[in-house]
This record gives C-alpha cells, sequence and structure tokens, in this order.
C-alpha cells in the first residue's frame, strides 16, 4: 500500500481542527505577532551557530595540545550540532523559520553540516512522519528493520525482549547511518515509489545533491581538522566517531520520546486503507508531550518536547508552540481528546524504556 491509498476520516468531529486552527490563528492577530521566527530565534540560530564554529576553530587553530580537551570540543560540536538540527534546520525545512521561501531554503541547506541530506529528510519527515504518524509501513521514524521493534504491528522477534537494553548503543549510531549509507538507501527507495518525483527531482539529481553534501560535510568536519589539528590523525578519526555517538544519542533519544511510549497509539488502515480519524486526531492519539516548563530542554530541543503543537502546527516557529500549547490543550479536552504531556524529560525517558520493554515481550499490545 503506498500513500496515495491511505486515507484520514473527514467524518471524525471535523470541527475539531477548524475551531483550533481559528484559534490559534487568532492568538497571533490579537498579539499582532508573526508565525514565524522573532528576535529571539534570530539570535538562537546566532548562539547555536557560534556554538558549533567556536569548538571547530578552537581545533583546527591549535589553541589546545591536551587531547582530553580537544575531545571535550569535538563533544561540544556534537551538542551544538543537535541544538541546530532541532531547531535552526527543523524549522526552516518545515517552512517555519520564515515567511520567505528562499530564506527558509538556504537555512535549511544548513542539514548538510549535520550530515545529512534536506531532500530526504523533507521526504522522511515532513511527508511521511508527519502524514502517517505511527502507521507502520509508511511513518519511517518507527523503522528500525528487524533488530528494534518501534510498533505493536511489527513482528515481534526473539531477541526483542533485550532490546530495552541494547536500544541505547543502536541509537548512538543514527547519525552514523546519516553520513554513510541511509541518504542512499533512501534516494533509491524514495525513487522507486515515486516520493522523488512528487517532489519534482529526478534521480540523477537527487543523487548528485546528495553526493555533493556528503563531500562537504566529509571535507569540513574530518579531511581539514586531520590535517590541520595537532593532534594524530588517527585520533581526530576517533574523535569524530565518538562525536557522532554522542550526537546520535541525542538525536534519537529526543524523537522517540515523543512517539514510542506507551500512551501513543499506532493506527494502521484497513484493506481499502482507511485511517479511523481524521488527520489532526490522528496526531494527538500519537504524539506526547515532555518538560513543557523545562525552558532549557524547551530552548536546546527546538521546542520539539511540545511535539503535538509541532505536529499540528509545523508551519509555525517552534518559539511559539509554549504560548499556543494552552489552547492545543483546552481545545482538545472539549472535544474530548487526549493531550499527552510527561512533566519532566525523565519521566518520559522512564515511560520511553518501559515501552522498549512491553514491545520485546509482549506480543500483542491493545490500543
Amino acid at each position: 500500500m503506498n500513500i496515495q491509498e491511505i486515507r484520514f476520516n473527514r467524518n471524525d468531529r471535523p470541527d475539531f481542527v477548524r475551531i483550533l486552527r481559528k484559534r490559534v490563528n487568532d492568538y497571533f492577530v490579537e498579539n499582532n505577532i508573526s508565525r514565524h521566527a522573532n528576535w529571539k530565534m534570530i539570535l538562537k540560530t546566532v548562539l547555536l551557530v557560534s556554538a558549533l564554529l567556536v569548538p571547530y576553530i578552537l581545533i583546527l587553530t591549535n589553541a589546545f595540545s591536551s587531547p582530553w580537551i580537544v575531545f571535550l570540543l569535538w563533544i561540544a560540536i556534537a551538542v551544538a550540532t543537535a541544538g541546530i538540527g532541532f531547531s535552526v534546520m527543523h524549522d526552516a525545512n518545515h517552512g517555519a523559520y520564515s515567511s520567505i521561501p528562499w530564506v527558509n531554503k538556504i537555512v535549511g541547506k544548513v542539514m548538510t553540516f549535520v550530515g545529512g541530506s534536506e531532500i530526504n529528510w523533507k521526504i522522511q519527515h515532513n511527508v511521511l512522519h508527519h502524514s502517517f504518524t505511527n502507521v507502520d509501513g509508511m511513518d519511517e521514524d518507527i523503522d528500525a528493520g528487524i533488530l528494534l521493534r518501534f510498533s505493536p504491528n511489527q513482528e515481534k522477534l526473539w531477541f526483542h525482549r533485550f532490546q530495552h537494553i541494547y536500544a541505547w548503543v543502536l541509537y548512538s549510531m543514527m547519525t552514523w547511518m546519516w553520513i554513510t549509507t541511509k541518504d542512499f538507501k533512501q534516494v533509491l527507495r524514495y525513487f522507486r515509489n515515486g516520493l522523488l518525483s512528487q517532489e519534482g527531482l529526478t534521480l540523477g539529481t537527487a543523487l548528485t545533491r546528495v553526493i555533493i553534501s556528503k563531500i562537504i560535510y566529509y571535507t569540513y568536519l574530518l579531511v581539514i581538522p586531520m590535517i590541520l589539528s595537532n593532534q594524530p590523525w588517527w585520533l581526530t578519526l576517533i574523535f569524530f566517531g565518538i562525536m557522532h555517538l554522542a550526537l546520535g544519542l541525542i538525536t534519537a533519544v529526543v524523537f522517540q520520546l515523543a512517539h514510542v511510549i506507551p500512551d501513543t497509539n499506532f493506527p494502521q488502515p484497513d484493506a481499502e486503507g482507511n485511517l479511523e480519524n481524521s488527520w489532526a486526531i490522528h496526531q494527538l492519539l500519537t504524539t506526547a508531550n515532555f518538560a513543557p516548563k523545562n525552558k532549557v530542554i524547551s530552548w536546546f530541543v527546538g521546542g520539539l518536547n511540545y511535539q503535538i503543537e509541532h505536529h499540528l502546527f509545523p508551519n509555525i516557529c517552534h518559539i511559539h508552540y509554549s504560548k499556543i500549547a494552552k489552547i492545543v490543550e483546552n481545545t482538545a479536552k472539549e472535544y474530548g481528546l487526549p493531550y499527552v504531556s510527561y512533566p519532566s524529560f525523565r519521566s518520559a525517558l522512564k515511560v520511553h524504556a518501559k515501552m522498549l520493554w512491553m514491545l520485546g515481550t509482549q506480543p500483542q499490545l491493545q490500543y
């Protein structure tokens, strides 16, 4: 079944999304503010990019000779890269950073310096994940091959009983997959299923852009440091590898906390491709927030802890999520719909680990 064959139920409480959108739109009109980036978001962009450039320049200029300090600089690059990916790249590739399309396009190119391809990101994340959240076979965010079982609709294998232990190691490999094989496999897969053509891209164009992005990435973050750093080339290679392990773990955990948890659903279409709920209600049933009152986490993860608001309004800059969250929550409650929110990062992490265990030990989970 392909994405063109899947249909949401438009008769499922249609007033909900209409009223919700009106209330959110009224918030911006009444307060005379833009739905896009404000000065705080621009300042945040400058700070995050600087947080990446400063340790990078210190490594290239050999400001420190101690391998341990240089190692910490590489870890700082990992943290800054994650922050840029969560906030700057994410908003731009959703068209939420600016009201000017070419600005979003240029800012979205920062994905190259994170290690991935904005072509694949837009298809995997914007088209598949945001449209068919937690739908097995459509949402690639819950498809980790046979090694991890992220949905009760996936086959349970004997070794999944240990996935709550080994998943964290695999999470750390996530961006390693980005910078090596994943983008190439995705381009070929998206070409075969027609998703590239929907984006107005040929296979040759997409592959060329992916190859160029990889050359740029490896040149700036690996080759140049290996040449200019006073550290042995092999130690730089090790630091680069550990940096990606840290980056992968940070990135994977943040994204998984919002969807692979016991309080979210994993709907499947019927034989005709029909899903039970409307698109907006589907998002509420498959998504959760975490640590909404933690300003540090909210700032670092680009509002992805307000995942419900992000899924319902992906074209709104995340800088506004905390303000519209109460509107979304109250409207959901009016219509008797769930609004799942965990009070802290720790509580969300705990239930995600529990979900990994449940999926690894229980063949059928009831939703």
